[in-house]
C-alpha cells in the first residue's frame, strides 16, 4: 500500500515501499530517509533521494519519478548524480589523467602530466572548483613561468585547457574555455615564440661529419656501433635501440619500423646501405624476430640505454654535440649541399607533413629516391675510407 504522512511518521524500524522502487528506511535510531531501488543493465542500485523530514513524502515521490524518466532514457540515475557533484580542479585533472593512460604511447606520459600539474598548477588551483576556474585563475597560474620556461608554460596551459574541456564533457562545467589560447589568451599572454629560446640540439657541422666517423669507427663496442648506425641512417636513437631482427631484411636492404615505435605513429621504411649493413652483420641462425639487435649486455631482453651513445661523444671528447644533433647534421647537409627535393630529406627524417593540404596528396614515402638520399649521405660519411674501419667493429 502507498505510504501517507502518518505511516510516514509512525513507521517502525526497517523498510517501508511506497511503490515502484520507492522506500523509507527507518533505523533503529529513528532516522528516516528515501531510497529510491532500480535496475540498469541488469544490476540492483539504489539511489538516495534524502532525509526525511527534510525530504517530505511529496518531494521523495517527485524526485524519484524524475529518477525514472532518466532510467527511461537509458540514463544511469547515480552516474548522473556522481558526474553533477561538483569536483576541485585536482579531482577533474586526475581523472582525465587515469582516462587517458590507456591510450598513451608512453607509460611516461602520465607521469609527467602529474609532474607538471602538480608543480606549477594544484598549488595555485587544485582546491578550486574546476566548474569556477576563470581566466584571472589562469593567469595567475601561468604568469610566474611564462617568461621563464615558456616551453614548459605552453604545456602546463595546454593541459589546463584540457583539463576544463574534460569537466565541460562530463557536464559539471559550462561556458567557453578560460584556458584556451586563439582569441582569448593571445590577448593577455605574449605569444610563446616571441619568449621561447629556441634550443637547438647541438650539432655537428656537416663538413666535419667524414673524420668524425673515421675517429667514431676506431671505438669498439655496441653503442659505438648504434651511434654509427644513428648516424648513417637519420633515425632517431630510441628507433636504433628498440630495433628488432625482426624489423630487418637483409636482402632487400630495408628497415621498416612499426607504427607503435614511430613518434608520429605511422610505419617508417628505411633503405639500408652497404655501410650501415655492415654495421649490423649477419643474422645468427636461430635468432627470433623479437630479439633485439642492440640489447643491453647488462640487461638481457632491454636495449641499451639512451645514455650509452651520449657516452660515446664523451668519451670522444665531443660535449659539444648531441645524438639528436646528428639528424640535423644531416637535414644541414642535404638541404645546402644536395639537390634533393625537401619532402625526399623530410621524409628521410620521418617528419610528419604539417600543412593538411599538402600531406593529403603525400601518399608515396618517395622510398626509392630515399634510397639514392642515403647512398649519398653514406659517400659523404665515409669519405675517409670509413667502410673498412666499420667493419673491424665486428659482431
Amino acid at each position: 500500500m502507498p505510504l501517507n504522512a502518518r505511516k510516514v511518521e509512525a513507521a517502525a524500524p526497517g523498510r517501508h515501499g511506497d511503490g515502484r522502487g520507492l522506500f523509507l528506511y527507518v533505523k533503529p535510531s529513528g532516522t528516516r530517509s528515501w531510497v529510491l531501488r532500480y535496475q540498469v543493465q541488469g544490476r540492483r542500485r539504489d539511489l538516495g533521494l534524502g532525509p526525511y523530514p527534510d525530504v517530505s513524502l511529496a518531494m521523495a515521490r517527485d524526485r524519484a519519478a524524475e529518477a525514472r524518466r532518466l532510467i527511461a532514457e537509458g540514463e544511469d540515475p547515480i552516474t548522473k548524480k556522481q558526474q553533477a557533484k561538483p569536483k576541485t580542479f585536482r579531482e577533474a585533472a586526475l581523472e582525465l589523467i587515469e582516462s587517458k593512460r590507456p591510450g598513451w604511447k608512453n607509460a611516461k606520459h602520465a607521469a609527467q602530466w602529474t609532474a607538471t600539474l602538480e608543480a606549477y598548477v594544484f598549488p595555485k588551483i587544485g582546491a578550486v572548483q574546476v566548474a569556477r576556474v576563470e581566466t584571472a585563475d589562469v593567469i595567475s597560474t601561468l604568469t610566474p613561468i611564462w617568461s621563464e620556461k615558456p616551453e614548459t608554460a605552453n604545456r602546463v596551459r595546454q593541459r589546463i585547457e584540457a583539463v576544463i574541456d574534460y569537466a565541460s564533457a562530463l557536464g559539471i562545467r559550462s561556458g567557453d574555455n578560460p584556458a584556451r589560447w586563439r582569441g582569448h589568451l593571445d590577448h593577455l599572454l605574449p605569444k610563446p615564440k616571441k619568449v621561447r629560446a629556441v634550443k637547438h640540439h647541438p650539432a655537428l657541422p656537416h663538413a666535419q661529419i667524414a673524420v668524425f666517423m673515421t675517429d667514431l669507427a676506431q671505438r669498439e663496442g655496441l653503442a659505438a656501433r648504434a651511434l654509427a648506425f644513428t648516424i648513417l641512417t637519420a633515425a632517431r636513437s630510441g628507433e636504433t635501440r628498440g630495433m628488432t631482427w625482426g624489423e630487418v631484411d637483409l636482402d632487400a636492404k630495408v628497415w621498416t619500423i612499426p607504427a607503435g615505435r614511430m613518434k608520429a605513429a605511422k610505419e617508417h621504411r628505411v633503405p639500408l646501405t652497404d655501410a650501415v649493413l655492415a654495421l649490423l652483420g649477419q643474422r645468427a641462425e636461430g635468432t627470433p624476430d623479437d630479439a633485439l639487435i642492440f640489447g643491453s649486455e647488462a640487461k638481457p631482453g632491454k636495449p641499451i640505454s639512451d645514455m650509452s651513445m651520449t657516452a660515446v661523444l664523451r668519451r670522444m671528447d665531443r660535449t659539444n654535440i648531441t645524438v639528436h644533433g646528428f639528424r640535423s647534421t644531416f637535414r644541414d647537409w642535404a638541404g645546402e649541399t644536395t639537390g634533393f627535393p625537401r619532402e625526399v630529406i623530410e621524409a628521410a627524417l620521418a617528419h610528419g607533413i604539417k600543412d593538411k593540404a599538402e600531406a593529403a596528396y603525400a601518399r608515396s614515402d618517395l622510398f626509392d629516391k630515399r634510397r639514392k638520399l642515403m647512398e649519398a649521405w653514406e659517400a659523404v660519411a665515409t669519405a675517409c675510407d670509413l667502410g673498412r674501419n666499420i667493419i673491424s667493429l665486428g659482431i
